[in-house]
């Protein structure tokens, strides 16, 4: 299970950004997490519980947005998103394509916070 690694480093990196808010709660963690990224999201979740706590991570939300598969056409010279990881056709002219634009990556697309009150 590569998830627990991959939100281990997820959390470190969002816990290292958050030495910029003293105080501050992590409300929502989000992910863009391409089609072919080879991850579960059941499990991405699964360990996301696990991996926040005692940090300041715990209790926040992951929220996954899963991406499609784009690829480019050289025949067409457009992009468009395939209709499933069997086929690597053009959507357009059906050509075979193996030019992926997106659908590999995983990242943190933004980290919603809570800053603490000043003062109090």
């Amino acid at each position: 299970m590569h998830e627990l690694s991959l939100v281990s480093s997820i959390v470190d990196s969002v816990t290292e950004s958050l030495a910029r808010y003293p105080g501050a709660r992590v409300i929502e963690v989000r992910l863009r997490v391409g089609a072919l990224a080879a991850v579960i999201e059941d499990s991405l979740q699964f360990c996301y519980g696990i991996a926040t706590e005692g940090t300041p991570l715990a209790g926040s939300a992951l929220v996954v947005k899963t991406l499609p598969v784009v690829v480019h056409c050289s025949r067409c010279n457009v992009d468009g998103a395939i209709e499933s990881v069997q086929s690597f056709r053009c959507p357009h002219c059906g050509e075979l394509t193996m030019d992926v634009r997106q659908g590999r990556e995983m990242e943190i697309e933004a980290i919603e916070i809570e800053e603490a009150e000043v003062g109090g």
